[in-house]
């Protein structure tokens, strides 16, 4: 590696984070991974837990270290893992959230409908492999889960991958929920390999108990944190109504990437084929979005001005949850209460409440490919359900949903 790619970078929550090699800093580099800097690791979670303002940036370069730490691990166990396959597996670490829309999941199906942002990553894997002349083919590979060596695969894309590891630990330490901290260091040292699938030693059980007791907290008590569904669903909201106005002709302040957006009907199938579509989307972030949130505000369009104006100063959506779901009464009442209040018609009083439902179970075992399963000294396994003698999987396993209405105070 040159002298001027050595680069240290002082990560917060890891300390300091080496660059490995030659083709993890091109990737650094390249103009989409940078945009991972503008756009918030947990969205709209910064209006619950002010600290939350880390980038998507961060927390890739966070899953790159643990995939070195991992690595180290593994060899030394006696896996073999070549020069080559280290560099693949850490670069496709690195873009695994590269396609993510601005404030990462909060706007994954409002800027195109229908394509997910692991397909929107790959696509952006494929053009960056085209212009590094072939550099990430193996990176791809372990990424789809195509190449030989499964468990690459797995330490990229699993319930136990160095994502989960870096989320959990890095979510925790900006929200200061103390709950959701994870024993990623320890964990890691007990990962090892068998059969081609990634397993932990049964000395890690205990680490990891903590570890899905952790994610079921962070599940609840940030990801869907009653006031972050709320503050999603307002802003989800008036980005209907901003499309819907763009659409029929009215003229929105945005910027060209924004706009090119807003002004079109964007499906999987469109975005895929339109030559501009991926090159507008690489140039949208959260500055796009909240710069466009605040000219809004000041809209002729009351509906537009009003959702705007509520997001932007935090006079965010009442949420009410429930088991069950909320009748047709509830909404119908609702519409008429805004339209009679403030003289708007169904159709707009319609955009100033939302209902949907949440869902979460903590670790769903289905089969050995996504399982964690232990590793025992005589060579056994067992998943860590059976293992575990605290974990009860009947209710770590269970979906739980609930159903939130969130609707404008007034």
């Amino acid at each position: 590696m040159s002298y001027n790619k050595r680069k240290i970078i002082n990560d917060p929550v890891h300390g300091f984070v080496s660059i490995p090699s030659e083709q993890q800093y091109d990737v650094i580099q390249h103009p989409y991974f940078q945009r991972l800097g503008r756009i918030k690791q947990l969205g709209l979670s910064y209006m619950v837990y002010p600290g939350a303002q880390h980038a998507r940036f961060l927390h890739s370069l966070g899953a790159m270290h643990l995939m070195q730490e991992a690595i180290i691990q593994l060899r030394a166990k006696g896996n073999e893992i070549t020069e080559e396959e280290a560099d693949a597996v850490l670069s496709a670490i690195l873009l695994h959230d590269v396609g993510h829309a601005p404030f990462s999941h909060v706007l994954e199906d409002a800027v195109v409908d229908g394509i997910t942002h692991e397909e929107i990553s790959l696509m952006m894997m494929r053009r960056i492999n085209e212009e590094m002349s072939g550099r990430l083919d193996m990176a791809l590979d372990i990424f789809r889960n195509r190449y030989h060596k499964h468990f690459l695969h797995q330490l990229v894309s699993s319930q136990l991958d160095m994502d989960r590891l870096d989320y959990l630990t890095r979510d925790s330490f900006f929200t200061g929920v103390v709950e959701g901290s994870v024993g990623a260091a320890r964990i890691i040292k007990m990962l090892n390999v068998h059969d081609d699938h990634l397993v932990v030693e049964s000395k890690g059980i205990y680490s990891i108990e903590k570890f899905l007791i952790a994610r079921r907290m962070m599940y609840w008590q940030v990801y869907l944190h009653k006031t972050s569904i709320a503050a999603e669903q307002l802003m989800l909201n008036l980005l209907r109504r901003a499309k819907e106005l763009a659409l029929h002709g009215t003229d929105l302040f945005a910027s060209p990437s924004f706009s090119y957006f807003l002004c079109n009907k964007m499906d999987k199938e469109k975005f895929i084929n339109e030559g501009d579509a991926l090159f507008n989307y690489a140039m949208l972030d959260d500055a796009d979005v909240l710069s466009a949130i605040k000219v809004w505000s000041g809209h002729p369009d009351k509906v537009l001005s009003l959702l705007s104006d509520s997001l932007i100063n935090r006079r965010l959506f009442k949420t009410d949850i429930r088991e069950t779901p909320f009748s047709e009464a509830d909404c119908d009442g609702k519409i008429s209460e805004y339209s009679r209040k403030l003289e708007l018609t169904q159709h707009e009083a319609s955009f100033l409440f939302s209902q949907n439902v949440v869902s979460a179970s903590t670790y769903v075992p289905c089969d050995e490919d996504s399982n964690i399963n232990v590793l025992y000294s005589d060579g056994s396994l067992k998943d860590i359900s059976e293992a575990s003698d605290i974990l009860n999987i009947s209710s770590i396993s269970k979906q739980v949903s609930k159903y939130f209405f969130c609707y404008y105070k007034g």
